[in-house]
């Protein structure tokens, strides 16, 4: 079984210790090169597996901007703290980035051991893409609704049980702010991941679950898992019968489980612009846009600026949430 204990779980998807710094620190004389950019192999760090969403993600992006600059563009898998952390120490030169999601803004709030500031450190270039979280239930049950599952958790307080793929996933957060707004008091089943929550879901032995439509669809379109309730502000087009938050009652819960692109605090930021518009061109493109948008994720581009404050209202709202969740 992949069940993991709770402190286990309070890093998933971003364990690790100190890890590698990719580059050094420029002079301020380095840093003000106008030399056209970029001159060399650019990296693009992962801190997810490879086979996450981010990693696809990645890799599509990547090969778009290897078209527009004409130099290579290299993804690299560094789960955790580590990778993360070497993207903070790196030269801010615009030849490390980092493709991440919206885990990122709680990394310490699930990890006593992270010395750098998710928000301080970094900086924004782009968001990449947005995708609706499902809430699924078991098919056969009680919970056909929504509203049933609210009903239950405020019934039964602490007895019911849901999987998540750890505090610090993007849907681990979902299942965080749903507890919040609802007010209901239940069990967290930490697993390694996605498919494993929602096979406890399956089996009966957690009452729901967040999941994304490209690990969960087909075991909605088949009928094995319930969805209950999608975020977001319209219903998704593969799932055109499944309400959103809002339409099935619960009008106070907002999420959104984001993917962007950043990079250590300090680059200039002519230089950030510029990435974030070779970026929003690539990902502007139809073929990019289909093949996602068929997986349930929508492609949305930014503005640095916009994208900085996303990240720190997020780690602001989420932070102590997870954190209290967490037990720290």
């Amino acid at each position: 079984m992949s069940r993991l204990d709770r402190r286990q779980a309070l890093g998933l998807a971003l364990f690790g210790t100190a890890g590698p710094t990719f580059g050094s620190r420029p002079s301020l004389a380095q840093a003000a090169s106008n030399q056209a950019f970029p001159n060399q192999m650019v990296r693009m760090i992962v801190p997810f597996s490879a086979g996450s969403m981010t990693d696809i993600l990645a890799r599509s992006l990547a090969e778009k901007l290897r078209e527009k600059w004409g130099q290579q563009v290299i993804v690299e898998n560094r789960p955790g703290i580590a990778g993360t952390g070497g993207v903070a120490r790196s030269t801010p030169d615009g030849l490390t980035l980092m493709l991440t999601s919206n885990g990122h803004t709680v990394i310490r709030s699930v990890n006593k051991d992270v010395t750098f500031d998710p928000v301080k450190d970094f900086v924004g270039i782009t968001k990449v893409a947005s995708m609706p979280s499902i809430m699924v239930a078991p098919a056969e049950g009680d919970i056909r609704t929504l509203k049933d599952l609210i009903d239950a958790a405020r019934a039964r307080p602490g007895q019911l049980n849901y999987g998540s793929a750890g505090l610090g996933s993007s849907t681990g957060i979902a299942a965080e702010v749903f507890r919040q707004v609802t007010g209901t008091r239940m069990q967290l089943v930490p697993y390694r991941g996605m498919p494993e929550s929602q096979t406890s879901v399956l089996r009966g032995d957690s009452a729901f679950c967040f999941t994304f439509f490209n690990v969960g669809g087909d075991l909605i379109q088949a009928g094995r898992l319930r969805a209950l309730a999608v975020t977001g502000e319209t219903r998704m087009a593969q799932l055109p019968d499944v309400p959103t938050f809002r339409q099935a009652g619960l009008a106070d819960f907002t999420y959104d489980a984001w993917f962007g692109v950043m990079g250590p605090a300090g680059m200039p930021k002519p230089l950030v612009a510029q990435i974030a518009r070779d970026i929003a061109a690539g990902l502007a493109e139809a073929d990019i846009k289909t093949r996602f948008e068929q997986q349930g994720v929508n492609l949305v581009t930014t503005t640095p600026e916009a994208f900085d404050a996303e990240i720190a209202r997020d780690a602001e709202r989420y932070g102590p949430l997870v954190r209290q969740a967490a037990g720290g």
